[in-house]
């Protein structure tokens, strides 16, 4: 179970992690990747996380595929309701998102167990860092290991 945090009920709220299907959230509305094409790539698994009590409206989607026995967050976006301080509605959907990936990488067999890599951009290197203990390897490549991992899983998705 994921908990995301309600910042008008200054609360913890219960949120799910499915495999997505159907319609996706447009650009136009605000987001920045047409997820309606991602979903359609070839050997990647698409998830989107919402809230349990508002089931239609999504708070964030992640798009992971394996190569070479290895996990890899392929795209990760948060719902531009989420976005900013003045009108964001949620904390900690990145959060959820990146330990569900880390428990995901748990599932695959090999060397690379634990362990969920990703291309960041350049500005948000030193987040992932200091927020979610990602560790950088050769340019913008970034990796979470196991037993960081496991703190993400602890912390987010209890």
């Amino acid at each position: 179970m994921a908990y995301i945090y309600d910042l008008g009920n200054k609360k913890l709220i219960e949120a799910e992690i499915i495999l997505a299907s159907g319609k996706m959230p447009f650009k136009k509305d605000g987001w920045k990747f047409d997820w309606n094409k991602l979903l359609k790539v070839q050997n990647t698994k698409t998830y989107i996380l919402k809230s349990k009590d508002e089931s239609q409206s999504i708070e964030g989607i992640l798009q992971l595929k394996i190569e070479n026995d290895m996990l890899i967050m392929d795209v990760i976006e948060i719902a531009p309701h989420n976005l900013g301080s003045s009108q964001k509605r949620f904390e900690h959907v990145a959060g959820c998102l990146i330990a569900f990936a880390c428990r995901e990488s748990f599932k695959i067999k090999g060397n690379y167990k634990g362990f969920l890599t990703f291309v960041s951009k350049t500005n948000l290197i030193e987040w992932y860092e200091k927020k979610y203990g990602a560790t950088l390897a050769l340019g913008q490549r970034m990796y979470i290991d196991d037993a960081t991992g496991l703190n993400l899983i602890k912390k987010y998705l209890h």
